[in-house]
């Protein structure tokens, strides 16, 4: 499960151990809840300070759970509102985020990633990914507003309607990632880039993502039943 170490000033968010029954670090409730926990954490502390989330073995993350899901579709809704949550969170978190991925990075893993202020990707192996239109899932609202929000446009319409799987050269051409690095490299770069940020840590930064990005926040603390509800009203009327 999850777990924090500190580098100087930086936070390293580890989002699962290697050899663990998930190594694929899916959100699950449990992990939700020890990465909400951790990142109170990390909010709590004092002085400059950074963020860099990561992982070991062949995944960053490969998002939603779909197997608690299969198993759980009474309670989809809550769950999805504390996913879209915690990108919300991480997309205004007052202080610089990294995401260093040093595996496969798939759907809400990819998504957790871009809502990051910087990604550092493995360039000789793993895949970046948004595979809903393979598998035949859409995406919500607010995805699509962060989605669009930090990516190019040509290169987050391409991601989202062919369900290409990018490796490191090729999401870094596309302006999905901002450097790639070798497998050993990968965290050391990603700390790197946190460390020179340490000093922007506060409540302005946290402000200043807020208003960047008000669209996509404001659409990913929508609750799911309102949505449902929205969409059946126009429904209706046609």
């Amino acid at each position: 499960m999850p777990y924090v170490e500190r580098s100087g000033d930086v936070f390293v968010l580890y989002l699962g151990t290697e050899g663990e029954r998930d190594e694929e670090n899916a959100f699950n409730p449990r992990w939700l809840d020890e990465t909400e926990a951790l990142l109170d954490e990390v909010e709590a502390s004092q002085g400059p300070a950074a963020l860099v989330t990561t992982a070991v073995g062949k995944f960053y993350s490969t998002g939603l759970d779909t197997v608690w899901v299969a198993q759980n579709l009474g309670q989809l809704n809550p769950y999805m509102d504390r996913v879209h949550a915690l990108f919300a969170r991480v997309l205004t978190f007052p202080m610089a985020t990294v995401a260093a991925m040093p595996g496969h990075t798939f759907g809400g893993g990819a998504i957790l990633a871009t809502a990051h202020d910087h990604q550092v990707m493995r360039g000789d192996r793993g895949f970046f990914c948004l595979p809903g239109i393979t598998v035949g899932i859409s995406y919500t609202p607010g995805v699509l507003e962060l989605l669009t929000a930090r990516l190019p446009a040509r290169a987050a319409h391409a991601a989202l309607t062919t369900g290409r799987r990018y490796g490191g050269t090729e999401a870094l051409a596309d302006g999905l990632v901002d450097e790639v690095a070798a497998g050993d490299d990968v965290l050391a770069k990603a700390v790197g880039r946190a460390q020179g940020l340490v000093h922007t840590r506060g409540r302005t930064l946290g402000e200043i993502k807020s208003s960047l990005y008000a669209g996509a926040v404001a659409a990913l603390r929508t609750p799911s039943a309102s949505l449902e509800a929205q969409e059946a009203a126009v429904t209706a009327q046609r």
